[in-house]
């Protein structure tokens, strides 16, 4: 199948081949050592693909990151790289094409991060009140009434430049797609995938298990670990058994047989008869102990552990819990509980350093049983009696100790390992590694699991070995450590991982005295992984001039359960050669096994780790389904039948059952053999020979697209891109997260604390292009965090699961992160493709012909005239008041302490409104028509000065002042509306009239440049008779406001319109002079200020009015205003709400206790322009369900431009109906319903009842056509209350005629309708209303001009900002927009800035998984920057026009690739 020896290998002496040798050299002489770090194949592999990448000529976008942010990220506080990291003057691998690449950098890299070290920060109460008022509407930019074209954005700005950059970038051609095996229908079916013929497919025969050879038997062999300690013990107490150094002065320990044999039995003696009473005992042999040792104690830890041994309790090596928090400290608990723990053995001076409670006590960690905490300490132990000894038995099958894995999702599983297993072990080792007795062992791994502990703690007591123990601390700060102690004691064995042959390399400096002749074996414990090749062939070839034999080097490969796999033996003075092969990297990823025939650079080089072990039978069987064994050039997973290997997970018996053993079966169905194999876990083949190479690890394997990778392979590519230079000592991780049906990797790396933050992004583009040229697969995400802040295994290794669970709670904070959605995600649904419009009458007998109602309803008839209704105008309406009930309370106005700050009756009404008008006859000289600004805050002057304006005959516009904490950004609105509204006089107050006249407000705009103003308070003499309209379709008022999507426009209300809408308003609500209604609204604009300034008058009704500007300083206001004047209807905003949910979720039983009680509230309104927010809604009722209000209360209204008020609950109509729609339906254009909980269903609540004359029919927007109750369309409306039309200076009033003079193209054509510009459907329900019909309710869906289409299909943006407000706990508010169709999120950030980078892949995952789009650019900006207007609606199109104008100062803009 391939090449065993020299002739495939790679070059690792100079005797190998003399091309092969001259390029090495060639390669040495650069002197720089992290090149020797790496095999050459994989090395020009990766500059291939970086040389190819660079002609493709691939933009990797920096992000904008504010000034504050990165110097907050500086890496200076961090612990500096010692010196085994390398340091900057050492040359890199890039550096062969270093020219190119540089040069390729620079173009890629267009633009700089931004600079702007301005803050937006402000305190809350003034960020929240400047964005009550409107604060970001000096954005509009233009006085015409419409939106922003894309051609009014500066196209020099920084943000828009890099945008047009991306979207350049993603034009570009990629790779051919895998085949899309998700497609989006309504029943969500899951594309069964054909199988690819061209797809490379196993072709090799049946493989069949392989057989060790036979154990033979050792000589004179103990036949217990107990019963060779008892020998060695007696026949040699003064040989050494083990010596610990430290990484202080202390000189090294030295613990010889007979301490070892006199301390143990010390132990067992206690651990028996010492604990408890002599009666009730706390341990049994057969119970279960922990054994918590630090890393540098190795001594105490084998006295313990061979003290467990002699009492037979059964041992559990555990790490220490340094803090409440360690990564998988929990997962360790489970396991202490499952195997019922109940004592921990420690030393003294591992007790000291654990966490104490206040008592002194050992803290009690998170998920750990309750534990008796014993020192081993011989000064805590009592001496055994003479006559006392333990029972020395034979091996048996009784479990002699447990050992803990981590499994990939961080649940731990204990491996029981029987005394027979074990021994039987230490005899396969013996016979394996050629042990010897009183041969020396230097040993720096883990002694309390895996390879170290078998050869280390185990097989060195059989033999009699001197084991050397190198801690992790001392490694760290001097990594020639373990060669000075091979030199020192002129060891025979050494057990390393390659980690240790690559720091001790980095740390060489030619010494003299370093003479490594003596060993015969050097194990490498992660021999097996494919990318410790490199580190073996560079350190043999640095030691060869030392000592240092090729044959010494032995790869192994071993896991929990099977124990030692293979090993490769040690061969003194042989030449043969070691078997590699060099595979496709591509057929790897198949599963399928081909020797790069083409010299390929996308390769895998394998080492063997030779054959089985003695005894054990070996086998490897297909990953999924049924265990059948592969072909001969197929890759599985390695089995092994064994006395020597693990029993069961312990306490798992259904899982060892079905996971832990396997019964392999041949292609025919029948049993290979009789025997139980055991599951390793490692990935690999059987080659020629018998001999066994592995590929990788069952945990570290990712499943990408139909193929697999290994992250032990992506992380050797990522290495091999100038490492030494970028990432901390090489501490890199790889994992996968399921996003979109399918796994995606994540590469996250550490970043030396003194890189720059370009040069960290141009390391990780390269990184990009090696793994997508090598491995053809695409990385999701790929992170770089600061030195030393991934969670650490105990030897200092990174936690993966805890790492991993970090990514996905959004908790890793990178410092920089670059995201790759649209290279990766290859697996969209199909983009919708556009149909041939079916024609408006086509529609429509199709929806006859399927039965379906079309989408049609109205309100009940506004037939019934009452007294006042006779009046056509409210200017007559007041004045009759003002004669027939001149005492009547018609307003009231509660200031911020909640205490009535003034009221108007209506005679006082109709005399202050007479003055103004006099007023503006003699001060202002208006003539009739004449359009007057008001200016005011929310009172009882803006009330007075509107029918001041109707008595003298004058078109009232009502316009908020400008904040005067935001007077820069707030005052151009202003004067821009008076400009717009032609408005020659404005009417005020003094203390506004003063602001106006401030140095503040005179740099933003000149005084002079003002017309005419008015104070209220002039005084005038005479009365001039009231103005009476002759025609009431004149003009009463302009109606100014701002929509959603950003267009500031005025609308005409005639006379007519305005009495019939106050009418209308007033049967639905069953407004009457007894009445009283408190309001809470913005009084400028829409329904809010029909409800503040026109209802009462025509009504009657005593209106309680509450600033909603008032409620910044007491959130509690409103509801105790309710409360206290015991209304029974009240409107406000979603605003207001909001407000009083985030306010007082604190203070309900507070506010119950000073008499809060709205049991009388039967209806509370809530005025919007958009789709009630019903999870606002729900959490509002929820809250102050305490203090009596009924969920039933609470409703909303809409309104909208065209008409004022549409849907309006009513005190006698049904309650509010929530139903649950298919989102995907809706995207679509179709509404279908399904029930709650469904994995896409979208709640949405009836926005109120239909009110009286008004007529709504749900037409198509692009046809005009009438639809049926099945399909979304615009909210059409005929009504006597719809506004006339726009009102602009620039005579574009035809430019949105449709809007208000719209027919409909087939049906009905005479009616002339209004568009409201606004998605929504009507459902007929079971419900009834007041007159026995059916209840049919409307459901707002959207706005139509923000919708947005994307791959074919229509998105509602709060759907995707209500999925992306749950993605993070941070995550307080947030808006999107599209950009030249990219998606681009904005997401208000409520902490630190360092937590800035987190939101990124949350943002982009969630999106992902729920509305099928890929996120183009993120922007992390600070809470209160998101526009929202005065309705509590976002105003998304000024978000979009500050952002690409570069004014938002963002903490972090991402741009994803």
């Amino acid at each position: 199948m391939f090449a065993v020896g020299a002739e495939r290998c790679i070059p690792v002496t100079p005797s190998s081949s003399s091309s092969s040798s001259s390029r090495y050299q060639r390669r040495r002489s650069t002197g720089t050592r992290d090149e020797r770090y790496r095999s050459d194949v994989h090395s020009e592999a990766v500059q291939a693909a970086l040389e190819r990448h660079s002609e493709r000529k691939m933009a990797v976008l920096l992000p904008s990151k504010r000034q504050s942010l990165i110097g907050q990220t500086s890496m200076d506080t961090y612990t500096p790289p010692d010196s085994s990291s390398g340091s900057d003057a050492e040359g890199s691998l890039g550096r062969a094409g270093g020219v190119s690449m540089d040069s390729w950098i620079s173009r890629a890299l267009h633009g700089s991060p931004s600079t702007s070290s301005s803050s937006s920060s402000h305190s809350n109460s003034s960020a929240n009140a400047a964005r009550l008022a409107e604060t970001n509407m000096h954005s509009y930019g233009s006085k015409n009434m419409c939106k922003y074209s894309h051609g009014s954005v500066p196209v020099s700005s920084r943000v828009s430049a890099k945008i047009q950059q991306l979207v350049n970038t993603l034009k570009r051609p990629k790779r051919r797609p895998l085949r899309e095996f998700f497609v989006e229908d309504f029943e969500e079916l899951l594309e069964v995938q054909q199988p690819d013929p061209s797809l490379p497919r196993p072709e090799g025969a049946e493989s069949t298990p392989i057989q060790g050879e036979e154990l033979d038997r050792l000589k004179n062999c103990p036949a217990s670990l107990e019963a060779a300690l008892l020998r060695w013990g007696a026949i040699a107490p003064k040989a050494p058994c083990l010596t610990t150094t430290h990484s202080n002065t202390k000189q090294p320990y030295t613990l010889t047989y007979g301490k070892l044999w006199s301390k143990s039995l010390k132990l067992a003696y206690n651990l028996l008869h010492k604990l408890g009473s002599k009666q009730e005992p706390i341990i049994h042999p057969g119970d279960r102990v922990a054994l918590v040792y630090p890393n540098n104690d190795p001594a105490a830890f084998m006295v313990a552990f061979y003290g467990c041994l002699l009492a037979e309790v059964v041992p559990v090596p555990i790490e220490v819990p340094l803090t409440k928090k360690d990564a998988g400290s929990q997962q360790i608990g489970f396991l202490l509980n499952s195997c019922g723990v109940a004592v921990a053995l420690t030393s003294d001076a591992c007790h000291k350093g654990l966490p104490k409670s206040a008592s002194g006590d050992v803290m009690q960690f998170k998920g750990w049983p309750k534990l008796l905490w014993v020192l081993t300490d011989s000064k805590h132990l009592s001496k055994p009696p003479r006559e006392w000894f333990p029972l020395i038995k034979d091996a048996n099958n009784d479990t002699a100790y447990i050992e803990y894995k981590t499994c990939k999702d961080g649940s731990v599983l204990g491996i029981t390992v029987t005394r027979m297993a074990m021994l039987t072990h230490c005899q396969t080792l013996t016979h394996t590694c050629g042990y010897r007795e009183a041969e020396t062992m230097v040993n720096v791994l883990d002694f309390k699991k895996g390879i170290g502990l078998w050869h280390s703690v185990h097989t060195s007591v059989l033999n009699m070995l001197h084991v050397v123990s190198v801690p992790y601390a001392l490694m760290k700060v001097n990594p020639l450590s373990w060669i000075q102690k091979v030199c020192q004691y002129k060891a025979k064995v050494a057990c390393v991982k390659s980690r240790d042959l690559h720091w001790a390399l980095m740390a060489y400096k030619d010494q003299s005295d370093t003479t490594m002749s003596s060993l015969r074996m050097l194990l490498i414990a992660d021999g097996s992984n494919p990318w410790s090749i490199s580190s073996c062939d560079a350190f043999l070839n640095v030691f060869q001039s030392v000592g240092l034999r090729s044959e010494v080097i032995c790869p192994c490969a071993g896991s929990p359960e099977a124990l030692t796999v293979a090993v490769r033996r040690p061969q003194e003075g042989s030449s043969k050669p070691s078997g590699r092969g060099v595979l496709s990297m591509t057929n790897l990823s198949h599963g399928v096994i081909r020797v790069d025939t083409e010299e390929k650079l996308s390769v895998l080089t394998l080492q063997d780790v030779d054959t089985a072990m003695p005894g054990a039978m070996v086998c490897v069987v297909k990953l999924e389904g049924v265990p059948q064994l592969c072909k001969t050039d197929e890759i599985g997973e390695i089995c092994v039948s064994s006395v020597a290997s693990g029993t069961s997970y312990y306490g798992l018996s259904g899982m060892s059952k079905n996971t832990f053993e396997v019964c392999p079966v041949a292609c025919d169905g029948g049993f290979v053999s009789d025997c139980v194999f055991v599951r390793s876990g490692l990935l690999g083949f059987v080659g020629p020979g018998g001999m066994i190479f592995i590929s990788g690890t069952l945990e570290g394997l990712m499943q990408v697209g139909g193929r697999k990778h290994n992250a032990d392979d992506i992380i050797a590519t990522a290495l091999a891109v100038e490492p030494m230079k970028f990432i901390y000592r090489g501490r890199t991780v790889v994992f996968s997260v399921n996003v979109l049906y399918d796994e995606r990797i994540v590469l996250v790396a550490e970043q030396r604390p003194d890189s720059t933050e370009e040069e960290s992004y141009q390391w990780m583009s390269r990184v990009l292009q090696a793994i997508d040229g090598i491995h053809q697969v695409g990385v999701y995400c790929l992170a770089l965090v600061p030195a030393n802040t991934l969670p650490k295994t105990p030897l200092g290794g990174i936690h993966l699961s805890e790492t991993k669970q970090l990514f996905l709670e959004g908790a890793l904070h990178p410092c920089s992160i670059l995201m790759c959605p649209h290279s990766c995600i290859t697996n969209l649904p199909k983009p919708r493709q556009k149909q041939p419009e079916v024609g408006p009458a086509s529609v429509m007998v199709g929806n006859l012909v399927a039965g379906k109602r079309m989408a049609q309803a109205s309100g009940r008839d506004l037939s019934h005239m009452e007294e006042n209704e006779q009046f056509l105008f409210l200017s007559e309406v007041l004045q009759w008041r003002a004669q027939t009930t001149p005492d009547h309370i018609l307003y009231t106005l509660i200031n911020s302490r909640g205490a009535i700050g003034s009221s108007l009756t209506c005679l006082q009404l109709h005399k202050r409104a007479e003055k103004i008008a006099t007023l503006l006859y003699e001060r202002g000289q208006l003539r009739d028509g004449d359009h007057v600004a008001l200016v005011y805050p929310p009172g009882l002057d803006l009330i007075a000065a509107f029918y001041g304006c109707l008595y003298a005959g004058c078109i009232p516009i009502t316009v908020r002042p400008p904040h005067p904490q935001n007077i820069s950004t707030t005052l151009p609105t202003v004067k821009m509306i008076l400009e717009v509204s032609r408005s020659v006089c404005v009417m005020t107050t003094q203390a506004i009239l003063k602001l106006l006249k401030s140095r503040d407000a005179s740099v933003a705009v000149d005084f002079k440049s003002w017309p005419p103003i008015l104070e209220t308070g002039e005084f005038v003499r005479d009365m001039r008779s009231v103005f009476r309209p002759c025609d009431p379709d004149t003009l009463a008022y302009l109606d100014f406001s701002v929509s959603t999507t950003g267009m500031l426009a005025g609308v005409k209300m005639s006379h007519n319109a305005t009495s019939a809408l106050c009418r209308s308003v007033k049967l639905q609500c069953e407004f009457y002079p007894s009445r009283e209604v408190a309001v809470c609204l913005d009084p400028y604009c829409g329904l809010g200020f029909v409800l503040w300034c026109l209802c009462s008058v025509y009504a009657g009704q005593q209106s309680v009015l509450i600033s909603p500007m008032d409620l910044e300083v007491n959130p509690a206001l409103w509801l105790q205003s309710v409360s206290q004047f015991k209304v029974r209807d009240t409107f406000c905003s979603y605003s207001v709400m909001e407000l009083c949910t985030r306010s007082l979720s604190s203070l309900t039983d507070s506010l119950k206790g000073r008499g809060m009680d709205l049991t009388r509230v039967r209806s509370c309104v809530v005025v919007a322009e958009e789709r009630p927010r019903v999870a606002l809604t729900q959490s509002f009722c929820k809250l102050f369900k305490d203090v009596g209000l009924h969920p039933r209360a609470v409703s909303t209204a809409f309104g909208c431009r065209v008409n004022l008020a549409v849907c309006l609950q009513g005190t006698s109509g049904p309650d509010p109906t929530t139903v649950y729609v298919d989102m995907r339906a809706l995207r679509h254009d179709r509404v279908r319903l399904v029930e709650r909980g469904s994995p896409h269903g979208l709640p949405l609540m009836e926005s109120g009842k239909i009110l009286p004359g008004v007529r709504i029919i749900i037409a198509n927007p692009e046809t005009k056509g009438p639809i049926g109750d099945s399909h979304l369309g615009e909210i059409w409306v005929h009504s006597p209350q719809n506004a006339s039309g726009y009102f602009t200076v620039f005579g574009e009033e035809n430019v949105r005629s449709d809007h208000f003079g719209a027919r409909l193209s087939f049906g009905d054509t005479q009616t002339v309708w209004a568009r409201t510009g606004y998605l929504g459907f009507l459902r007929r329900t079971d419900l009834t209303d007041a007159s026995g019909e059916r209840h049919d309710a409307l459901y707002v869906v959207g706005a139509l001009d923000e919708v947005m289409e994307l791959r074919g299909m229509k998105y509602h943006p709060i759907d995707i900002e209500t999925s992306i407000i749950r993605a993070h706990r941070n995550i307080t508010e947030c808006a999107v927009f599209t950009w030249t169709n990219l998606l681009v999120v904005v997401v208000e950030l409520d902490g630190s800035e360092q937590e800035a980078l987190d939101l990124v892949p949350m943002v982009t995952n969630v999106v992902l998984e729920e509305h099928y789009l890929i996120v183009g650019v993120v922007v992390v900006v600070d809470t209160g920057v998101i526009p929202i207007n005065s309705r509590g609606e976002k105003q998304r199109m000024h978000l979009r026009d500050g952002f690409l104008a570069d004014q938002l100062d963002p903490i972090y803009v991402a741009y994803n690739m």
